[in-house]
Formats: structure tokens, C-alpha cells, sequence
């Protein structure tokens, strides 16, 4: 099972930009919990701290798709570095300042928020440059959603380490400025220095307008809908069962159950249509939430939590393949971040769904919203089975400066046109 993932970090700079990527990341992936031990820490309320984290969400997704259009257009290097200093020096002041007074508050975390820059959707951009293989990127995706899962596990701790070392606001630095040399690791590597995306069609709608990729964005909200939900409904069952401790053990069961789904799916070279592969795995992904609504003891509970989530990072992973396929040409850094921004936008809606959810009928019900969720991502992409299908022919990964290997020309497309 290792020996395809220890493949790829041998590949040239392969792990300096996983573990470049993933550090990088780190202010995006503690910014919720570093922004609400800090305001606790200044004397704010718990509606005060919701509200700058909330702000820093809705600012991140609006930021990534924005950012990734422009590292189509300019290079990674002129863009990633810059906005990773601007969300920095944002979260710094926001350190400094505090939260008195309240507006400079909130336009500090909506610039960080905002100019977080889109490493994710860059390095997923970078794998065909780096990787020799069509199946080493399939299994670099995977590798990628189960890194990511460690990197959302241990982020939490470092900053509650930092706080308890130092101080919340020290905390809200060190974090950002770890953040910082991760993305400057990425962007002086020389594929990301090297890296061009294609020349692409001029329309203001970039990666949109393909209609491969808004099946997969309906579809994505609902997963992220799905994985937002049980955060809620788990704390009325936690109250029931434990108190906090138990809440983190199944906080901690999904990331696991995750890590060892990725883990095993990336192990394998599938055949088959990626498109078809989505959707029993997000029929898989459904149906193993729905076992929840049983709310047994602690100890069964977070086992079934695990099952609940090993089928979220091969999700993940299998679309990452769709979007390679269905991103329109120079448009690839942009499309990853879509799917990143409704990730996000669906884990929010779902978290905000899940409340009067369970106020209304109790964890039980919480509970149900994950499944229900689930089996609408798969309607969507029933619904859209044509659309996903992959087009005819071989694809086959070439060293090359994007994930277009076949830089087969868009209908409509104009030679130096840039959107």
C-alpha cells in the first residue's frame, strides 16, 4: 500500500511542495479556533467570536476562486506569495488591535480571509508537471485529501499549544507567520516557478462556464453540507454522553476514518469512469451516515463516526480527477478553488441547517441531515451522469505546464486571448 505513495514524495520536489502546501495552509485551517480563543481571551462574547469567524469564512470563499483566476492568468509566485503576506499582516493587526475597536475587527479578518492563498487548487495544478503518470496524479490527489486531514488534526493542537505557552493573540502570529514560510517554500520551488497555465478563452465566467464542473460544485455543496451537520449534532450527544471530551473523540473519529479511506483508495490504480466511481462512492458516503441516527454509547458511537467517514477523502480525491477533466483550458487553479469555496459554503450551510434541526428534534434528527444531504449529492450527480461522463479517448499525464495534457483547443477558443 506504501509503495505508490512513497513513489511520489521520491519524485523530485514532490514532498517540499506537499509539505509546503500543507503548512502553508495552516492559518486557513486553524482560523476558526485561533480567532475564537482569541476574542475569549480579549472579553468577548461567543456571538462575537461566531461572527469574525463567520466573516473570515464567507471572505476565504469569496477570495479563493478570485486569487486562482489570477494565478491562471499571472503565475503562482506573483500571486500566492503577496496574498500570503496580506492575510498575515491582516491577522497580525487583528492581534494587535483586538477587537475595540469592532470595524477595524472585522476588516482585519475579512482581508485575511480574503487573500488566503489558493495552495490547494496551486499544488493540484502542479502534480502533472511533477508526476510522470496519469495514475501518480490520481494517487497524488488522494494523498493530498489524506494530508489534509492530519494537517486539520494537528493545526488545532498547535494553537491551543501556543496559547497555553504564550497567549492568544501570540498564537494568531506564530500561526500566520508558520503559514507564510510554507507558501514561500511552494512558490520558489522551481515547478511552481516554472509552472505557466494554457492560454485560455477570454469570458468573464473562467472555469464556470463548464458544465462538467458546476455538476460537481451542486454535488460538492452537499457533501460539505453532509460533513457541517454532524459538527452540530454531535454536541447535543456529547451533552448526553460525556460532555466535551466525548465531542472531540468524534470530532477526531471522522478525520480518522477519512485518513484510512484516503489512505486505502489511493493505494489502488481504478479503471473505470471517474464519474461512475463518484457516484457509489458518494452513495457509499450516504448510507454510511444514516447508522448515526442509532446514537448508541460513546464507545460504539465513535466507532460508527469512523465508518461514517471513510468514504469522505476518496470523494474528495475522485473528484479532484473530474475537475482535472472538466476544467476548461487555463482555467485549472481556479477550478480547484471552486471546489474548495463550495466545500466551505456547504459545510456552513450545513452547520447552520443542523441547529434548528436539532433544536426542533433532538441530536436523532441532527443526525438524519448528514444522510439526507449525502443522497442529494448523489440525485445531483445522477442527474447529471451525461454531463460528468469523461470524453472519448486515452488521457494520458505529460510532463506539462497545467492539467490540460492533451491542450486540445475549446471550441470558440482564440489564440491569446486571456479572460
Amino acid at each position: 500500500m506504501a509503495a505508490g505513495y512513497l513513489e511520489i514524495l521520491r519524485a523530485r520536489h514532490a514532498a517540499r511542495l506537499l509539505t509546503g502546501t500543507l503548512v502553508g495552509r495552516l492559518p486557513n485551517a486553524t482560523a476558526a479556533i485561533a480567532i475564537v480563543l482569541f476574542v475569549r481571551a480579549e472579553g468577548g462574547t461567543y456571538s462575537l467570536a461566531g461572527g469574525l469567524a463567520a466573516v473570515y469564512g464567507v471572505a476565504n470563499a469569496v477570495g479563493q476562486p478570485v486569487l486562482g483566476r489570477l494565478v491562471d492568468l499571472h503565475g503562482q509566485p506573483r500571486v500566492q506569495l503577496p496574498a500570503a503576506l496580506a492575510s498575515a499582516l491582516a491577522m497580525a493587526c487583528f492581534a494587535v488591535t483586538g477587537t475595540d475597536p469592532l470595524a477595524l475587527a472585522y476588516a482585519c479578518v475579512a482581508a485575511a480571509g480574503l487573500f488566503t492563498p489558493p495552495l490547494e487548487g496551486g499544488l493540484r495544478a502542479l502534480w502533472p508537471s511533477v508526476l510522470g503518470r496519469e495514475e501518480q496524479v490520481h494517487t497524488a490527489y488522494a494523498m493530498d485529501a489524506v494530508a489534509q486531514e492530519v494537517m486539520f488534526a494537528a493545526g488545532p493542537l498547535l494553537v491551543t499549544l501556543c496559547v497555553s505557552l504564550w497567549s492568544a493573540g501570540a498564537a494568531l502570529v506564530v500561526v500566520n507567520v508558520i503559514g507564510v514560510l510554507g507558501a514561500l517554500s511552494v512558490v520558489v520551488s522551481p515547478p511552481s516557478r516554472a509552472w505557466r497555465s494554457a492560454p485560455r478563452e477570454a469570458h468573464w465566467l473562467g472555469a464556470l462556464r463548464s458544465r462538467g464542473l458546476l455538476a460537481l460544485l451542486g454535488a460538492f455543496l452537499f457533501v460539505g453540507m453532509a460533513l457541517g451537520s454532524i459538527t452540530v449534532a454531535s454536541v447535543p450527544y456529547a451533552d448526553e454522553h460525556g460532555g466535551d471530551a466525548v465531542y472531540g473523540w468524534i470530532m477526531a473519529a471522522i478525520g480518522l476514518g477519512a485518513l484510512i479511506g484516503g489512505t486505502v483508495y489511493g493505494a489502488r490504480r481504478w479503471t473505470g469512469e471517474p464519474a461512475r466511481r463518484l457516484q457509489v462512492l458518494v452513495a457509499l458516503l450516504a448510507v454510511c451516515y444514516l447508522p448515526l441516527m442509532l446514537m448508541p454509547g460513546a464507545v460504539a458511537m465513535v466507532l460508527l463516526t469512523v465508518v461514517a467517514g471513510l468514504f469522505l477523502a476518496p470523494v474528495i480525491a475522485c473528484a479532484f480527477v473530474l475537475v482535472d477533466r472538466h476544467a476548461p483550458r487555463g482555467t485549472v487553479t481556479e477550478a480547484f478553488s471552486w471546489i474548495v469555496t463550495t466545500f466551505t459554503v456547504g459545510a456552513s450551510v450545513g452547520t447552520g441547517l443542523a441547529g434548528p434541526v436539532v433544536e426542533a428534534g433532538g441530536a436523532v434528527w441532527g443526525y438524519a441531515v448528514p444522510g439526507a444531504a449525502g443522497g442529494v449529492s448523489l440525485l445531483v450527480l445522477l442527474a447529471t451522469g451525461r454531463v460528468l461522463a469523461a470524453p472519448g479517448g486515452p488521457r494520458v499525464v505529460a510532463a506539462c505546464s497545467e492539467n490540460d495534457p492533451n491542450r486540445a483547443v475549446e471550441p470558440r477558443f482564440s489564440s491569446g486571448d486571456r479572460a
